[in-house]
């Protein structure tokens, strides 16, 4: 019965309780984001770069090129000497090593050439097909085969760059031999080759056949070539002379190398050496940065919603009191009455958390869509943390209750009596 009543109070007066529902909803919709947001991108940030010490690549923004050759989410700082990288691919310390090399894309999808290394470093496993053995043969990830009409035995052209309205090298057609099998992981959105793939598109722009006829310029074996400008137009007695690729992912085998090559590296050659723990966690810190802020403004949000119910519940207290004597009359105790206050209260909480929930996860959705077409990174509405958000509920109940308090004890303190001889 106090249940019923309690509920019926709830929408005596309609623009209060839609105020107080609005304020809720949309504080627990931020904050309920901002918790999925933030594990989320956490996560595939960790698991992308599981195993991988150090980066390999250009001088310049090691923040850039981290984010550029572990997580294909900006453009490279530059190309490297093959060559020069080699040198350091192969010392002792290296455990192991996973070469990359950019330049085209399909639909906004990169194209990267690199070794069978890169399957066996992320522990990716083939769900269809098999791995690239030949030029121009690719393997496609789990979203670019559910997203595309591309199968095995399809082919299509590369367009140079990052931009899918760039120039079409259409002189030859990737054609996908294997699709890997969904693991969450970058690779679920990259288009793999083998390296020579990538040098051959861009050696001969104007060539139909994969291997150029035309003069090249011959350098001797062990003479090192120093002209990155010219070295794509180049065809080597050594295959890797002369020859650039973006970046190159390593595994050490002991710390000293991880601690002292990101200084020896830059001092002693034209590259760098960017840990990716170091920079994520760099990420991470002006990341938390702006998601505590955020928080701050949704708990201030919840706060104002919480006065908005203290104010609702005490103005409607004048205009009720001769209903709670009569409550009063027909046996209900000064308990049930605190009771019926704080029900009230806890039914706007718990309606304005349910919508919460329920928007913030629709926000995601929408913010998961925008970021696959920048970023491909995707994140997942549908994932419940019941810790975190068991502890958003609690919040929110505790601010309904702290609101409802006063009312409840001047409905718990009502002079039967004195309210009926003023009626």
């Amino acid at each position: 019965m106090i249940s019923k009543i309690a509920w019926k109070n709830t929408w005596f007066k309609p623009l209060n309780t839609f105020l107080s529902i609005i304020l809720l909803t949309a504080s627990v919709s931020i904050i309920s984001i901002l918790i999925l947001l933030q594990k989320q991108f956490e996560e595939k940030f960790s698991s992308s770069m599981d195993n991988i010490d150090l980066v390999l690549g250009a001088k310049g923004s090691p923040l850039q090129l981290i984010l550029s050759s572990v997580y294909q989410m900006d453009a490279p700082p530059g190309n490297i000497s093959y060559t020069e990288a080699e040198a350091w691919m192969n010392k002792p310390m290296v455990e192991s090593a996973v070469p990359l090399a950019y330049g085209d894309n399909y639909l906004g999808y990169k194209i990267v050439g690199t070794t069978d290394n890169y399957i066996k470093h992320f522990s990716l496993q083939m769900q269809e097909g098999k791995l690239f053995a030949n030029d121009y043969e690719v393997v496609i990830g789990a979203t670019i085969a559910a997203k595309t009409n591309l199968k095995i035995g399809s082919t299509f052209f590369g367009t140079h760059g990052d931009a899918q309205e760039g120039e079409v090298h259409d002189h030859h057609a990737y054609k996908v031999v294997g699709i890997l099998a969904a693991s969450g992981k970058v690779a679920d959105n990259l288009i793999l080759s083998n390296i020579e793939s990538v040098w051959g598109m861009h050696d001969h722009d104007h060539e139909h056949e994969p291997q150029a006829s035309e003069p090249h310029v011959h350098v001797e074996g062990e003479e090192h070539h120093h002209h990155e400008d010219e070295a794509h137009h180049h065809e080597e007695i050594n295959p890797h002379e002369g020859k650039e690729i973006t970046a190159v992912l390593l595994k050490l085998r002991n710390n000293m190398a991880k601690m002292t090559w990101p200084r020896i590296i830059p001092q002693n050659t034209e590259m760098q050496a960017a840990s990716p723990a170091l920079e994520v966690n760099r990420l991470f810190a002006l990341f938390g940065v702006g998601i505590s802020a955020l928080k701050y403004l949704a708990y201030g949000i919840m706060l104002i919603s919480g006065i908005s119910i203290f104010v609702a519940l005490y103005n409607t207290l004048k205009e009720r009191k001769y209903e709670f004597a009569l409550l009063r009359i027909t046996g209900a105790t000064k308990l049930q009455l605190l009771w019926l206050v704080l029900l009230e209260s806890i039914f706007l909480c718990t309606i304005g958390f349910i919508l919460g929930i329920v928007f913030g996860r629709i926000g995601l959705y929408f913010l998961s869509i925008s970021s696959q077409e920048e970023f491909k990174m995707a994140f997942n509405p549908l994932e419940f943390l019941w810790k975190e958000e068991g502890m958003l509920f609690a919040a929110t109940l505790g601010v309904g209750i702290i609101a409802a308090i006063i009312p409840a004890i001047k409905a718990y303190s009502l002079n039967i009596s004195k309210t009926l001889a003023n009626a």
